[in-house]
C-alpha cells in the first residue's frame, strides 16, 4: 500500500471512530428519553440498533488488523491503531449500557416510577459531555484536555452514591417498591459504568499521544 494510501486508511479509521461514538452517544441519550417518556417502541429500536454497533466495532477491528499485519506501522501510528482497538471496545460497551437500560424501560413498563427523573438525566448528560470531549481529544491529540476528562467521573459517582442511598431509604421505608426502586438503581449503575468506559477512551487517547499509560479513574472525592 502506497504511504498516501495508507495515511488515507488511518484518517478512514479516525472517521470511523467518529461515527461510531455518534451512534453510541445516540443510543445512550434515546434510552434516557425513552425511560422518561416510557416509549417502548423507541426502547425496542435501541435494542435492535445495538447489533449495528457491534457490527461496526467488528468492522473497524477488522480494518485496524489488517493495517497492522500488512503494513508494519512504527511507533506513533502503532499506538494509534492499538488505541483505537481498545476505544472501540468501550465504545461497544457503551452502546451495550445504552441497551440496557432500553431494556429496563421495558420491564417497568407502564409502572409509575418511584422517584422523579432528575438525577439520572443529570448523569447521563455528564457522561454524554465526556464522551463528546474524549472523542475530540482524540480527533486533535490533545493529551492535556483528555487527562482532564477524568476528573468528571467524580462528579457522575457522587450523583450516583446519592441516588443510590435514596433508592435504598425508599426501599426501606415501603418495601412495596423495591421492584421498581431497583429497577432505577440498575440504570444509574449503567450510567455510572458509561462514565468509567469513557475516562478509559481518555487514557488511551494520552497513550497515544504520549506512549505513556495513565490511570485517571481514581476517585478524588
Amino acid at each position: 500500500m502506497p504511504r498516501q494510501a495508507y495515511h488515507n486508511a488511518l484518517k478512514e479509521l479516525e472517521n470511523d471512530v467518529v461515527e461510531m461514538a455518534n451512534m453510541v452517544g445516540s443510543a445512550v441519550r434515546l434510552s434516557i428519553d425513552a425511560l422518561k417518556n416510557r416509549d417502548i417502541s423507541m426502547s425496542q429500536k435501541i435494542i435492535k440498533d445495538d447489533m449495528i454497533i457491534n457490527k461496526k466495532r467488528f468492522d473497524i477491528e477488522e480494518k485496524c488488523l489488517l493495517l497492522i499485519a500488512t503494513q508494519q506501522p512504527m511507533a506513533t501510528d502503532l499506538r494509534e491503531l492499538a488505541a483505537i482497538l481498545s476505544i472501540i471496545t468501550d465504545l461497544e460497551r457503551i452502546g451495550d449500557h445504552a441497551e440496557g437500560n432500553a431494556k429496563i424501560t421495558l420491564l417497568l413498563g407502564d409502572k409509575p416510577l418511584v422517584k422523579p427523573l432528575v438525577d439520572i438525566p443529570k448523569m447521563a448528560d455528564i457522561g454524554l459531555a465526556m464522551l463528546n470531549d474524549s472523542i475530540k481529544t482524540f480527533m486533535s491529540r490533545d493529551a492535556e484536555t483528555a487527562k482532564k476528562i477524568g476528573q468528571r467521573d467524580d462528579e457522575v459517582d457522587a450523583i450516583y452514591d446519592k441516588t443510590y442511598r435514596e433508592l435504598l431509604m425508599l426501599m426501606i421505608e415501603n418495601p412495596k417498591i423495591v421492584e421498581g426502586a431497583t429497577y432505577l438503581i440498575w440504570v444509574l449503575h449503567n450510567l455510572e459504568r458509561i462514565a468509567d468506559r469513557v475516562t478509559n477512551i481518555a487514557e488511551r487517547v494520552v497513550f497515544m499521544v504520549t506512549g505513556k499509560m495513565e490511570e485517571m479513574n481514581v476517585s478524588k472525592y
